[in-house]
């Protein structure tokens, strides 16, 4: 109500409807078609779409207990392994690098006025850099292969039904992402990056 009231003033004249992301995440993938809408970005979520409505949500939890696949959660895996002497010592010296501070920089980051979740997906360019190095595969396998076996998975249909994926993190990965479900004998949709175009052309199609 408070953002409708608020888009009202602006644009008085217009017809204003304001729903759940989680909704323009499905009609930007599926349309009008029933499938699973996956966003992973700097956080993640899912959902079960039929076509019209989102029909089912497994809970998010957040980057504090939840957020698997996400940005946050593939930087939270990588840090830890760094700070518990787990890297290859050529990929360590590689972070190293990056981060241009070395551990104490992270620490002071993580805990002082950034938030905390957007640091730690920031490492996911890293992560992007090198994304051929066998680690930093499993690290990606891992995370979503948790995203998937602890989300997608729970919905009615998901052998069935094609799994759609929105944000940065599910664009830039998408290879591995499809290595996940091809083992679960899962079909993938389409990865897109951001949705607004998506979403002007289902509300010219499908909304009077």
């Amino acid at each position: 109500m408070v953002i409708e009231n608020g888009l009202s003033r602006v644009f008085p004249n217009a017809n204003i409807s304001v729903h759940h992301g989680l909704l323009g995440a499905a009609r930007a993938t599926c349309g009008d078609k029933a499938g699973i809408s996956a966003i992973i970005g700097t956080g993640s979520n899912t959902c079960l779409y039929d076509g019209k409505e989102v029909i089912d949500n497994v809970t998010n939890l957040g980057y504090l207990c939840g957020d698997e696949g996400s940005g946050t959660h593939l930087g939270k895996k990588l840090i830890r392994h760094y700070f518990y002497r787990e890297l290859p010592k050529g990929l360590e010296q590689e972070l190293e690098h990056f981060i241009g501070g070395g551990k104490q920089k992270v620490l002071d980051t993580i805990y002082g006025d950034v938030p905390p979740n957007v640091y730690l997906a920031s490492f996911t360019r890293f992560m992007s850099e090198h994304m051929e190095h066998p680690f930093i595969q499993r690290i990606l396998y891992r995370s979503f292969a948790e995203f998937i076996d602890r989300h997608v998975r729970k919905y009615d249909g998901h052998l069935r039904l094609p799994v759609h994926f929105i944000g940065s993190i599910a664009y830039v990965f998408q290879d591995m992402l499809k290595i996940v479900l091809t083992e679960r004998a899962m079909q993938h949709g389409v990865f897109i990056k951001q949705p607004i175009d998506h979403l002007v052309d289902y509300h010219r199609q499908f909304v009077n």
